[in-house]
């Protein structure tokens, strides 16, 4: 009755809206784009190896924190996944403000840059693919799993749902016998 008497009360500036009863931890988030001004449900922090595409810390991320200040955890998470220390991190405009002093880290979307740092920003294009993916085909998109423990657990699934699908095509590749 709580949830339903909040629901009933709320107005159009309040901070804490109910927009599912059904799940009533879920948020609004603000994408700024056209075609979908808003999705609702929880952030997910994704952190991918450029080279090989494997997904190497992926979160879910409650409250609607801003992009910049969940950065540093995300790439120690990383780093720790990967035993390997990450040098350069190519990130999108809305990780302007971050706290990263120990690495390179390029946001896209900067003018006067020379055609190396260019070349270097589109690298952040090779990311988009492998987002597309996790949330098409991983699911990612779209959470069955209830409550907050519930997304958290659903970006991590994910996450390994496509390193497998990764794996198994390399070693298809691997595997294909030429065709005569």
């Amino acid at each position: 009755m709580e949830l339903i008497d909040r629901l009933i009360e709320q107005t159009r500036h309040d901070k804490k809206k109910v927009y599912s009863l059904h799940e009533p931890h879920s948020e609004c988030i603000s994408k700024f784009k056209v075609p979908k001004k808003y999705e609702f449900g929880c952030k997910a922090s994704i952190v991918v190896a450029h080279k090989e595409g494997l997904a190497l810390s992926l979160k879910g991320l409650h409250g609607n924190p801003y992009d910049g200040h969940t950065l540093a955890e995300v790439l120690k998470e990383a780093e720790e996944a990967g035993k390997t220390k990450i040098s350069k991190v190519f990130v999108d405009k809305g990780y302007r403000g971050h706290s990263v002093k120990d690495k390179e880290v390029y946001i896209s979307g900067k003018r006067g840059l020379s055609t190396h740092f260019k070349k270097l920003l589109r690298r952040r294009s090779t990311i988009e693919p492998h987002i597309g993916h996790m949330k098409s085909d991983g699911k990612l998109g779209r959470n069955y799993l209830k409550g907050i423990l519930g997304d958290c657990v659903n970006t991590i699934l994910c996450g390994i749902g496509h390193n497998v699908r990764i794996f198994i095509n390399h070693f298809k590749n691997i595997l294909e016998v030429p065709a005569r």
